[in-house]
């Protein structure tokens, strides 16, 4: 079996692209000091909300909006219970993660079976036809464009405005911000909205550009795993790229290695998630002066506003 190195990379591609949508969301959220482990169930209701609009209007865009204004309505959910009625982050992001998988799957009940129209590739005349090159750079659906543009918009708002720099303060200390005049929980409202909308573009781009048809559960760990990217990137936006390529690199990997004969248990690929999950609220758990990490001083940290 000759190792074709551009399908490879396209798969890559393809298997990476949900994981950098979902960790760009988080890493605004957590940014803003909100830990919201959620995002699992937000890709979920987001993907089958995606996927059921794009089956019944034929439209691939308005899958997309639905997926992601599902995450919105979700996150929604997790903002006002934590935000508002100040439950406990941690418990709360993975209730909306249980009830976001129950809700997929008696939704997705009816649609299966049923299949979706891939999200079509752009095909530029003359670049896309360059051997390797082209289809790995001009060949690829929009959303994979879109999620670098995204991680380039978040850093430069997050460091280059104004904007960004209060929702760091917000972050690091809300209580002084809050002293200032910031309105802290109205920045962690738009921040975990931000987060949810990107999740559930996240799952709309696995249930009509990764797959074709619904399959309950189909994001199989994804959310975990952008949780734990955003760690692994120390909350900087670049280097989301990187680790979501690097995992995307990993899942696809093992598949091709299986092609040449050299078996890997496959609960050794199912177990990933859960082993990133770990990673995350080790991490997070530990003292963050020592291991030099740029976690937001508040992340996690419920916010009493005074009077």
């Amino acid at each position: 079996m000759d190792f074709q190195y551009t399908s490879f990379i396209l798969s890559v591609v393809i298997a990476s692209t949900p994981l950098l949508l979902a960790a760009t969301g988080e890493l605004v959220a957590e940014r803003a000091g909100v830990l919201n482990l959620g995002v699992e169930g937000m890709m979920l209701v987001g993907a089958i909300a995606a996927f059921a609009v794009a089956v019944t209007t034929g439209s691939s865009t308005l899958g997309i909006l639905a997926g992601v204004g599902a995450g919105v309505l979700t996150s929604l959910i997790f903002a006002l219970l934590t935000l508002s009625f100040l439950s406990n982050q941690v418990a709360t992001g993975l209730a909306l993660t249980i009830f976001g998988t129950g809700l997929s799957a008696l939704i997705g009940k009816a649609y299966v079976g049923m299949v979706v129209a891939r999200l079509p590739q752009i095909h530029i005349p003359g670049l896309s036809d360059i051997p390797f090159f082209g289809p790995v750079f001009f060949g690829q659906d929009v959303l994979v464009y879109v999620s670098f543009a995204l991680v380039a918009a978040v850093y430069w708002f997050l460091f280059r405005t104004h904007a960004g720099l209060v929702l760091r303060a917000v972050g690091n200390s809300h209580d002084a911000a809050h002293a200032i005049g910031f309105p802290v929980i109205k920045i962690r409202y738009l921040a975990v909205m931000f987060g949810g909308g990107m999740s559930g573009l996240a799952g709309a781009y696995m249930a009509i550009a990764y797959n074709t048809s619904w399959s309950e559960g189909m994001t199989a760990g994804r959310g975990w795993i952008a949780l734990a990217l955003v760690v692994f990137a120390t909350w900087r936006p670049f280097w989301l790229v990187v680790g979501a390529y690097l995992f995307g690199s990993i899942m696809y990997l093992s598949l091709y290695i299986q092609g040449f004969g050299v078996h890997i248990p496959s609960q050794f690929i199912s177990a990933l998630p859960y082993a990133s999950t770990v990673v995350v609220l080790v991490a997070i758990s530990r003292d963050r002066k020592r291991i030099r990490l740029n976690a937001p001083a508040s992340l996690g940290k419920t916010f009493h506003a005074a009077g």
